[in-house]
């Protein structure tokens, strides 16, 4: 067996498998999907199959993908941002820090690290209508207001709530208060 012939095998098995996982998908079920017996499916996750050009096609339209993808090796794509390169906006004259945690720009969706001085707060901006925001409190605790409605929310306490309404974050402590806030934006148009 050549060289090449050896790689496609090779990242079709490891392709096949990955993809089919991660569908939560059987072996047998993709099978009818693709309208082979699963003993095929078996044989090209191995590492032994040789399919024809027929099956890969097959393979491609049932999982939605260009047979290209069943091909080629896969590149994990990471990025290790340092933490001086992590973006810092501060507010209330530096007595809070927040921390842009998602460095590629995600759509609806922003994830924060905030970390507040004791005696400092800081005016959360409302979000469009239909956002939720979702604040954890990873040390301290931190005293939300939501509409004239107070939580306190203690170290490992979530507050859920909607993010397009007026809220504040406020340190009544004697420490350095840290949380994480996700908020997912409401998708335009929806």
């Amino acid at each position: 067996m050549d060289k090449e012939f050896e790689l496609l095998s090779h990242n079709l098995a490891h392709n096949l498998l990955e993809l089919r996982q991660r569908r939560n998908l059987t072996q047998e079920a993709l099978a009818k999907l693709v309208g082979v017996p699963r003993s095929t499916i078996a044989n090209l996750e191995s590492g032994v199959g040789n399919p024809s050009l027929t099956n890969l096609a097959r393979l491609s339209a049932a999982l939605h993908i260009p047979i290209e993808k069943l091909l080629t090796p896969q590149d994990i794509v990471c990025k290790l941002i340092p933490a001086d390169e992590v973006t810092v906006q501060t507010r209330s004259q530096g007595a809070v820090l927040i921390y842009k945690l998602l460095p590629d720009a995600l759509p609806n969706m922003d994830i924060d690290r905030i970390e507040i001085e004791p005696g400092a707060q800081m005016k959360g901006t409302p979000h469009p209508s239909g956002t939720k925001e979702y604040f954890h409190c990873i040390q301290g605790e931190m005293t939300v207001n939501v509409l004239g409605n107070t939580y306190v929310v203690k170290k490992g306490d979530v507050l859920a709530f909607p993010g397009e309404v007026n809220h504040v974050y406020v340190n009544k402590g004697k420490g350095v208060a840290i949380g994480m806030s996700v908020v997912v934006l409401t998708p335009l148009g929806a």
